[in-house]
């Protein structure tokens, strides 16, 4: 078959996990953030072929036009990019530093393969690591050593920036304790609960069972942090080394962030390919992606069990791809809470009980890792052997940033993009994409912004000083270590539908809050932001 030879196409990922030090030994001799980079790159580039300091991949490293990196949470640099490119001795004329966020390791696979497509770069390395592990480790062991990590000065210039700085919460939502991932999941959770019927222990269970399931993907993923797989009484059940974190999630429940990971991919032309001798089952190529927001802060979500902006994204890009939910072999639904695991797999068509399908390639954040914002990096590059693997399938990931806010969903496969082109411009309903979707296309990959569509759903309005009988939405309850509940964020409507925010601090409706079902309950909100059920 010929092909264009400006079709993007992924010819290596590489994958690298420091486990866990002897009890007792140095922190401070770990490896940080750049160092699992530049080993990650090292193992793309030997992935390219399959052997050890592979020809090829070396050839496309020196011909590397942009190096693409993951912004690292356990570590500040100003451009690491630089570092990592000075270690494998290549000199890129781009560095690219992504800002916060989960969808950005799919985000930039679509831009970059819309770049190759255009002919604007030839060969690109998407990459990035984390070691939480370690810098914690450091806190608390006895000496509390210094990290001799990298410190780059500040005449170091700044790479260029990708993605949208913007903060994910209001200053009102800060306020009343919005201010972690852990502490805003459980709101779309206890929706989600609300919403399909099901008693508090019941769903416990049901979404334990969710997350047992991964825990068994994760066994067999050699790159995995956690790779003994978990019973859903283990997950569901609090105990010693699962203690409950915020309702209703146990610690085995949630993004594990306590790893040190890294990932990278090696995306280019497929005339790169060619002339660097890459051979062709070695190629997964994307066939379409797809980007878009939700409502951006959560007092304006319509509701906390749906994602327009994900279904949208999902649909636009399969669309794209010629495909459907049901023609896809493979899923990465980005995993960091459960609640965003069953309205992925809703909103994308999937369900999330199928023993022939799981929605996780890797195992998930909480067992196979959740290395910050490269996450993503992971699933991509598992989903490339998967996709090897099993020639002509067809594998989607997705990608979440911030609160349920940020989506991108990626579409690969081992044949070439087919099918006739499509002109950039606005999409309409016949092409089964939203009205004035955005469109674009590069040799042969396709991405869709669904955004205008998004942007004109209904959304909640806001009343910050809402005082007065207002009826529970959805809630939040964190834990202390002993396993108390201390606090609580509810949401809440007021008799015209506008959306309040109020904190529980009283014990008595903590205990209410984790041992009935109280959305739909009235409550009184009083003028200081606490709340009093009734």
């Amino acid at each position: 078959m010929v092909i264009d030879p400006r079709t993007p196409v992924l010819v290596g990922s590489g994958q690298v996990t420091n486990r866990p030090s002897p009890e007792g030994a140095d922190p401070s001799r770990r490896a940080e953030p750049v160092d699992l980079m530049v080993q990650a790159v090292q193992a793309a580039a030997d992935d390219t072929t399959g052997v050890e300091c592979s020809i090829a991949g070396r050839r496309l490293l020196e011909r590397t036009d942009s190096l693409r990196v993951l912004k690292p949470l356990s570590w500040e640099y100003t451009d690491p990019g630089r570092l990592v490119a000075g270690a494998l001795g290549i000199e890129p004329p781009e560095s690219v530093l992504a800002t916060t966020g989960g969808n950005n390791a799919q985000r930039l696979v679509n831009r970059t393969a819309l770049a190759i497509g255009r002919g604007e770069l030839d060969v690109a390395v998407v990459v990035g690591a984390d070691c939480v592990y370690s810098v914690t480790a450091a806190r608390r062991h006895p000496d509390r050593p210094v990290l001799p990590w990298t410190a780059q000065g500040p005449d170091v210039a700044a790479p260029t920036a990708f993605g949208n700085p913007q903060r994910g919460t209001t200053v009102a939502e800060e306020e009343r304790g919005l201010d972690l991932p852990i502490h805003v999941y459980p709101l779309f959770e206890n929706a989600l609960r609300a919403r399909a019927g099901r008693g508090l222990e019941e769903h416990r269970r049901h979404i334990a069972g969710l997350w047992s399931r991964c825990s068994e993907v994760a066994a067999f993923n050699p790159y995995a942090w956690i790779r003994h797989p978990r019973s859903t009484e283990e997950i569901a059940s609090p105990g010693e080394g699962n203690r409950m974190v915020a309702y209703p999630y146990t610690k085995l429940l949630t993004a594990n962030m306590q790893v040190d990971q890294g990932a990278a991919l090696l995306l280019c032309s497929a005339a790169a390919a060619e002339a660097a001798g890459v051979p062709r089952d070695r190629w997964v190529f994307p066939l379409a992606g797809a980007d878009a927001d939700d409502h951006w802060y959560l007092s304006h979500r319509a509701d906390f069990h749906s994602s327009p902006g994900l279904r949208l994204a999902a649909s636009s890009a399969m669309a794209l791809a010629g495909t459907d939910a049901d023609r896809i072999a493979h899923l990465d639904l980005y995993s960091c809470f459960p609640s965003a695991v069953q309205i992925a797999a809703a909103e994308i068509g999937v369900a999330v009980d199928d023993p022939s399908r799981p929605l996780t390639v890797t195992g998930g954040l909480t067992f196979a890792g959740g290395p910050g914002n490269n996450y993503g990096t992971h699933a991509i590059a598992t989903m490339t052997s998967t996709l090897r693997a099993d020639p002509g399938a067809v594998g989607l990931v997705s990608g979440l940033g911030w609160y349920l806010t940020e989506h991108s969903i990626g579409l690969y496969g081992t044949r070439p993009p087919g099918g006739p082109g499509r002109s950039v411009g606005a999409g309409s309903a016949s092409d089964g994409l939203p009205e004035r979707t955005e469109v674009a296309e590069a040799a042969g990959f396709r991405w869709a912004d669904p955004q205008a569509a998004v942007g004109s759903l209904p959304q909640c309005a806001s009343d910050a000083g809402a005082v007065g009988e207002v009826t529970v939405e959805t809630y939040s309850v964190g834990y202390e270590r002993d396993g108390v509940p201390s606090r609580a964020v509810v949401a809440c409507r007021t008799p015209d539908g506008r959306r309040a925010w109020a904190g529980v601090t009283d014990p008595a409706h903590l205990e209410l809050l984790v041992t009935e079902e109280c959305c739909g309950r009235l409550g009184t909100l009083r003028p200081d932001g606490g709340l009093d059920l009734t």
